[in-house]
């Protein structure tokens, strides 16, 4: 996004300005959540690209919110445009339009709000159809990488299912009639099926109480701590979760940062934006001790969630009073980073998901014709 100087936006007073930061903070972090209830990503990515390329061409707003309107196909799409061209036909401005129309987010209003009052709207809008486009590669790259091995996975739990449910005790029904001892490996399976027939539905009863229960604690401060931390021990995945979260962070600081917002100020509403309890936490200690007068940096490097990297180079960014510029590449280089060992782990566990369930139906297999090959030998 464009750096947005607060003191073009002009705003009167300081208790204004706080207040304006804290709403666009936390309107950001909603809308960077799945499942948004407004126009599509896709929708919004084409509107503000196109709407910039007509404004920075010389075209006047009206005209250029009619020639966008001419061009949708869907009454849905059509009905919300035109509610936007009747807006600013009337005298409203462009963000108040967007505003009412419901299918924009107030992170959108305050942005295009700044761009209209700086003389800037051309560059924002460009820049908000860029943020779009790169949403929907991130979208797109996450779905990629796990759509296949999901679909393999889910196929083979349930052919496993289907033979530990139904195919097993057929065997195991045979077996006894014929009497005599089983192999080591039937008599196993047979039992495993045995205890998954009789006590199924009371393991999806404990199944539907533990997500019960996590959906009742999960706010509260103890389960925060121990799910972080669990999640965070998991091999690799521990390791992609917590570059998510860096990325985040070091985004929104940069954002901040970036804004002329005071450093304390900056840190305050990133820990009220990322809910995760190794940022939340630390972030608080980090607030007190900049209140103290400690630097950044030194206050970043007492927790292990920071790597040794990200507190060097913020120490460097302090000492050339560009935090800004810093956090924006570390930023850049987290979310690579992710993508990349997303896309890595999706093509390793694919083979890796095909050969595990594979020896599981064979174990399987085996373990119900061994008894035939002993008893066809025995003649």
């Amino acid at each position: 996004m464009a750096t947005i100087d607060w003191s073009e936006y002009g705003l009167k007073t300081k208790k204004a300005k706080d207040s304006s930061l804290t709403s666009l903070v936390k309107l950001m972090n909603r809308e960077i959540s799945f499942g948004s209830k407004g126009l599509p990503d896709k929708k919004k990515e084409a509107f503000y690209l196109e709407l910039s390329t007509l404004l920075l061409s010389g075209i006047d707003l009206r005209s250029a919110l009619n020639l966008i309107l001419v061009d949708q196909r869907k009454p849905a799409d059509r009905q919300v445009f035109q509610q936007v061209a009747d807006s600013v036909i009337s005298g409203t401005s462009l963000s108040e339009a967007l505003r009412l129309s419901g299918k924009f987010s107030d992170y959108e209003f305050f942005s295009i709000r700044i761009g209209e009052e700086t003389g800037k709207l051309g560059k924002i809008l460009t820049d908000l159809g860029a943020y779009y486009k790169s949403r929907i590669q991130q979208k797109r790259k996450i779905v990629g990488a796990i759509t296949y091995p999901v679909i393999v996975m889910c196929t083979s739990l349930a052919a496993v299912f289907f033979m530990i449910k139904f195919v097993v005790p057929m065997f195991a029904g045979v077996f006894l009639r014929f009497g005599g001892k089983l192999p080591y490996l039937t008599s196993v399976i047979i039992g495993i099926s045995s205890f998954f027939d009789q006590y199924f539905y009371l393991m999806l009863l404990l199944v539907a109480l533990c997500i019960f229960s996590i959906m009742l604690n999960r706010r509260k401060t103890w389960f925060r701590r121990l799910m972080s931390s669990a999640v965070l021990k998991i091999p690799v995945a521990g390791d992609i979760i917590q570059k998510v979260y860096l990325a985040r962070f070091a985004n929104t600081m940069s954002l901040l940062v970036s804004t002329s917002t005071p450093l304390l100020q900056s840190i305050s509403l990133v820990r009220k934006m990322i809910s995760f309890y190794p940022v939340q936490t630390s972030l608080a200690v980090v607030e007190q001790d900049i209140l103290r007068g400690e630097s950044l940096h030194a206050s970043l490097s007492k927790f292990s969630f920071y790597p040794d990297k990200l507190v060097q180079l913020v120490k460097v960014g302090e000492e050339v009073n560009r935090l800004d510029y810093f956090f924006e590449k570390l930023a850049v280089q987290y979310t690579d980073e992710v993508e990349y060992r997303t896309n890595t782990i999706s093509s390793v566990l694919e083979p890796l998901i095909i050969i595990f369930l594979g020896l599981i139906v064979g174990v399987i297999l085996i373990a119900m014709y061994l008894p035939m090959f002993q008893l066809s030998n025995s003649f």
